[in-house]
Order: C-alpha cells, then sequence, then structure tokens
C-alpha cells in the first residue's frame, strides 16, 4: 500500500481569534485555498474544548483572547498533543510575546499584517513542523531556542549502552536544525527532499523521545553540534 490518499488530504485547520470578522474572513481565505477548517472560536476556553473534540493538525491561534490567554491555549494543547502544530496569527510583534509564544509550544509566529499568500505559505510549512517566522523574528527565536537549551532540563541519556544511536544523515540533520535552518533550506543544502528531512527529523524526535524543536535544539546544543 502506498501514502498517496494520505498525501491528498486537505490539511485540518482551526482558526481561533476574537474578531468575528477578522475570523471568518482567515477561515474563508484558508476554504477557499483547499485546506479543511473544521472549526473556529472565538475564546480561550472554547478553543481548547473544541481542539480536543476535533483535532486539527494546524492551529491559526490568536494571543490575545478573552477567557483564557492564547499562550496558555498553545501550552494545554500541545502539552497534551505534541503532533499539535501551532501558528499564532497576532498583531503584536513584541519581543516578549514572540517568545512567549515559543515558548508555549507554537511552532510558527505571522503578524496579521502578512498577506493571504503569506498566512497560506505559513499553515502549509506549519503543518508539517517546519517553523515559520515573519521576517525580523526568526533571528530572536533561534536565540531563545539556544537560551532556552543552556537551561537545565531533561535530556535523554544516550551514553549508556542500548541507547538510540543516530544515523549519520540524522545526526547531519539535526546540526542544521541547531543552526536555524529550516526544513527547505536543510533539504536544499543536503539535496534531499523536504519530505525527507521531516522524516529523519521525526525518526530522531522519537529515538531520543523528545517531544518537540526546543528539546531537539536543547539536545543538539548539549552536545555542541551546533558549532560543528
Amino acid at each position: 500500500m502506498t501514502d498517496t490518499g494520505s498525501e491528498q488530504a486537505p490539511i485540518r485547520v482551526m482558526v481561533v481569534d476574537d474578531h468575528p470578522m477578522w475570523r471568518d474572513a482567515v477561515a474563508r481565505d484558508l476554504a477557499a485555498s483547499g485546506l479543511e477548517v473544521v472549526a473556529t472560536a472565538g475564546d480561550g476556553e472554547q478553543a481548547v474544548r473544541r481542539a480536543r473534540a476535533v483535532g486539527p493538525d494546524v492551529l491559526v491561534l490568536d494571543l490575545n483572547l478573552p477567557a483564557k490567554p492564547g499562550v496558555q491555549v498553545c501550552k494545554e494543547l500541545v502539552g497534551a498533543n505534541p503532533a499539535l502544530r501551532v501558528l499564532v496569527l497576532s498583531a503584536s510583534g513584541e519581543h516578549a510575546d514572540v517568545l512567549e509564544a515559543v515558548k508555549s509550544g507554537a511552532t510558527g509566529y505571522l503578524l496579521k499584517s502578512a498577506s493571504t499568500e503569506e498566512l497560506l505559505d505559513a499553515v502549509r510549512r506549519t503543518a508539517v513542523g517546519d517553523p515559520v517566522f515573519t521576517p525580523g523574528l526568526a533571528g530572536l527565536v533561534l536565540g531563545e531556542y539556544r537560551r532556552l537549551a543552556s537551561e537545565p532540563g531533561p535530556a535523554p541519556d544516550t551514553d549508556q549502552p542500548g541507547a538510540p544511536q543516530l544515523t549519520d544523515r540524522e545526526t547531519e540533520v539535526l546540526r542544521l536544525v541547531a543552526k536555524g535552518l529550516s526544513y527547505k533550506q536543510i533539504a536544499e543544502r543536503l539535496v534531499i527532499s523536504h519530505r525527507t528531512v521531516q522524516n529523519h527529523v521525526q525518526n530522531t524526535l522519537g529515538k531520543l523521545q523528545l517531544h518537540n524543536r526546543v528539546e531537539l535544539v536543547r539536545y543538539a546544543i548539549e552536545r555542541g553540534l551546533d558549532d560543528e
């Protein structure tokens, strides 16, 4: 059997914003481009309930929400389901907001000034785990990854006998992830497909029993892979 059918399945998206006109417009644009909008929500509590019920691939999330702030929504949902991808779509470009979103588990952060085309591209890239950030914020976020990586935290002990071993290619991909390259840039650098990069990252996460990119970067930096 092949996975052709799964490749053709539309990305399932949920839109969370407390402004009805904006929320409806974003949902309409996403649906018009062939994505499947499975739910919308107007406050944080509603967002958590509906996301758990429908299980979207990508949550397009505003930070400024009534009932429960967006960062808390992100933290709860990603904590319960690490496979969920969260793209923050916010009017705020404040560094503190961006960093808080990253720490809560967001995969990407886009300003509401982005064009429809930029939003659609961001949702598609977020769906495959590629971090997407408004230009100018990517360097800030990589710095935050490094800061988080320098903090004490649980890291798998791979020096023990029987510990999972990464292949040379997985280690190579991990090194480039730690340097802040996107999946597309890694694919171009290694002359492999975007999907192959995804597979290597997912395999590495599984082997090391890690859950997200922050933990992966922490692991790589602890072992000096980003300096090689």
